[in-house]
C-alpha cells in the first residue's frame, strides 16, 4: 500500500513526490503520457535541449524558490528578450523605449508618454473589453501592430469579445530595457527540465502510459491518498459539462543552419501568419551547434481528444469550475491540484510554492 498515488508527473506532482519521499512516504506516480515531466518535458536532439511543449523559462523573485529549484540543476543566465514580427517589421518586447522608438521614430520617454496619452483618449471610462484595456495602456498603434493579431490567434476570439481581465500583466517601460521579466532570478536549467524531474522522482515508483481515469478501479485502492493533477472535469466524467481551454499544436523541425532567427522567441503579431510564435531552442542554452531546431506554435480550439493548455477563465467557465470544486471539497482522500486540477494557469514558481504548501498541509506543519 502506497501512502500517495500521484496522478501526473508534471512539476506539481514531482515536487510533492520528492518532498514526501524525503519524509519516508511511499509514492506511486501514474502518468498517461509516455514520459515524465508534463509540459516541462525536454529532450535532446542534435545536442540541443528541445522544449517539446513550448518555452519554459524559470523566473522568480523568491530566493527560497530559486534555491529550491537549483538543488536539482545548475541554471544559466538566460534572460528572456523576445521580439515581435509584424509583417517583417521587428519590435522589441516587452513594450519599452526600443519599441516606441522603432514605432514612432522618437527618442525620449516624454515623447512616448505624450503619444500614448493622446491615443488613449479614445477610451472613455472604464475599459469594457481587452481591446479597450490595451489601448488605455499603450495606445492604438501598439495595440494594432503588436497585440491584436497575436491575441486573437491565441484565444480564437476577437479582442472586443475578450474580457479586459485576461491581461494580468502587460509590461510597459519607459526605459531601453528588453528584459521581459522583472524577477530577480531567471534562467534555464543546463541539460533541460527532464533531468530535474528525474531527480525529483527518485525513490518513487512510476507507471507511464496509463490513464488514471480509465483505470481508476484498479488504481485507487493502491494508496491511502490521491493527489490528482489531471483535469477536474474529466475526473467527474464531465457531469456538469466541459471546461474550456485553448490547445496548442507544435510543428518542430531541424534546419541546416546554425542560427535561424537570432533569438529564442519571435512572436508573429499579424493576423495572417497562422502561428503565434517560433521558438529556436538552442538559444536557451547559447548553443553553437552547426544545425538548429525550431518549433512553430499553432493555437486552436480544444476538444477532449487533445491536450488542454490555457484555461479560458471567463465567467461561464469559472462558474462551471466552482461546481466541480464543490464536488472535490466533499472528497475524503483525494486532493485536486496543479494546473488542470485547479483550472488555473500558473507559472513554474507558483506551482512549486503550491506543491510545497500542500506538502506542509498534508504533514500538518
Amino acid at each position: 500500500m502506497y501512502d500517495y498515488l500521484i496522478v501526473g508527473s508534471g512539476l506539481f506532482g514531482s515536487v510533492f513526490a520528492h518532498e514526501m519521499t524525503k519524509r519516508g512516504k511511499k509514492c506511486l506516480i501514474v502518468e498517461r503520457r509516455e514520459h515524465i515531466g508534463g509540459n516541462c518535458y525536454t529532450y535532446e536532439d542534435q545536442g540541443i535541449q528541445v522544449h517539446k511543449y513550448g518555452a519554459h523559462i524559470f523566473r522568480t523573485s523568491d530566493r527560497k524558490i530559486w534555491d529550491y529549484i537549483n538543488q536539482f540543476a545548475e541554471f544559466n543566465n538566460f534572460i528572456n528578450s523576445p521580439i515581435a514580427n509584424f509583417h517583417g517589421e521587428i519590435y522589441n518586447m516587452p513594450f519599452n523605449m526600443n519599441t516606441f522608438s522603432r514605432m514612432w521614430n522618437i527618442a525620449t520617454p516624454d515623447e512616448a508618454k505624450a503619444i500614448i496619452a493622446q491615443q488613449r483618449e479614445e477610451i472613455d471610462g472604464e475599459p469594457r473589453n481587452l481591446e479597450e484595456k490595451v489601448i488605455s495602456l499603450v495606445g492604438r498603434d501598439v495595440y494594432e501592430k503588436l497585440v491584436k493579431g497575436y491575441t486573437e490567434k491565441q484565444w480564437g476570439r476577437t479582442c472586443d469579445q475578450l474580457p479586459a481581465s485576461i491581461i494580468r500583466r502587460l509590461p510597459v517601460r519607459m526605459t531601453y530595457d528588453n528584459n521581459y521579466f522583472v524577477d530577480r532570478y531567471q534562467g534555464i536549467p543546463i541539460g533541460g527540465y527532464t533531468a530535474i524531474i528525474e531527480k525529483m522522482l527518485e525513490g518513487s515508483d512510476i507507471i507511464l502510459g496509463k490513464d488514471y481515469v480509465d483505470n481508476r478501479e484498479e488504481l485507487k485502492g493502491q494508496a491511502k491518498r490521491i493527489i490528482y493533477t489531471g483535469p477536474i472535469d474529466e475526473y467527474y466524467e464531465y457531469c456538469f459539462g466541459h471546461l474550456e481551454y485553448r490547445a496548442l499544436r507544435f510543428e518542430t523541425e531541424c534546419l541546416d543552419t546554425d542560427n535561424y532567427q537570432g533569438v529564442a522567441v519571435v512572436n508573429y503579431t499579424d493576423a495572417e501568419t497562422p502561428y503565434t510564435r517560433i521558438i529556436e531552442h538552442k538559444h536557451f542554452e547559447f548553443g553553437d551547434q552547426p544545425v538548429t531546431i525550431i518549433s512553430r506554435e499553432y493555437p486552436f480550439e480544444w476538444t477532449p481528444e487533445v491536450e488542454p493548455y490555457y484555461p479560458i477563465n471567463d465567467e461561464k467557465n469559472q462558474s462551471l469550475y466552482e461546481k466541480y470544486a464543490a464536488l472535490a471539497a466533499e472528497e475524503d482522500n483525494i486532493v485536486f491540484a496543479g494546473r488542470l486540477g485547479s483550472y488555473a494557469y500558473t507559472d513554474m514558481q507558483d506551482t512549486i510554492k503550491a506543491a510545497l504548501a500542500l506538502t506542509d498541509k498534508e504533514l500538518g506543519l
